[in-house]
């Protein structure tokens, strides 16, 4: 079973819904849409409040002109080891300004949260066991030392940002 989390704790109710063949959204719920479907329907009407999903090989470029009109965009995490939707929350954050809701959805664990925290990610599709124990007792894994600037700062004072500055000089 899949469950929304957020730094504030498991939501109820969540509205979007990742349509299959088998699984369409229903009465109160909203669809998040593939990004052709997207752009489809955003040329095709002024409505607002869209969900999209961004798959790993997607141009998350191609949101731009519509970033002012999606409410959410999911990020796919197909498997631990494809990391390519840290990239795609970074630039969302980071170089195309999107500061509506960004969420993880598919593999996503336990020791990945606080590094998709850092990229902007806010929001959490967990289905996997490990996960949801470990979120319910609020037991997130930290990450103490950081050397690369994000979406989101580390800690204050638990950073190595110092080896980024440029020498003065001579």
């Amino acid at each position: 079973m899949t469950k929304i989390w957020r730094e504030t704790g498991f939501v109820a109710n969540d509205p979007w819904v990742i349509e299959t063949e088998e699984l369409k959204a229903g009465e109160g719920q909203k669809p998040l849409l593939s990004l052709d479907e997207l752009i489809a329907k955003a040329d095709e009407s002024n409505d607002v409040n869209f969900g999209v999903l961004i798959k790993p090989a997607d141009d998350v470029r191609k949101l731009e002109p519509y970033l002012y009109r999606l409410e959410l965009v999911a990020v796919a995490f197909p498997a631990f080891n494809d990391g390519r939707a840290f990239s795609h929350a970074s630039l969302l954050r980071d170089r195309l300004g999107y500061t509506n809701e960004l969420r993880a959805v598919g593999d996503v664990l336990i020791d990945q949260v606080p590094l998709m925290l850092r990229v902007g990610i806010d929001s959490f599709a967990v289905t996997n066991e490990t996960a949801l124990k470990r979120l319910s007792e609020k037991r997130l894994p930290g990450i103490p030392h950081y050397y690369q600037p994000a979406a989101r700062d580390a800690d204050v004072g638990k950073s190595y940002s110092w080896r980024r500055q440029a020498k003065p000089a001579a």
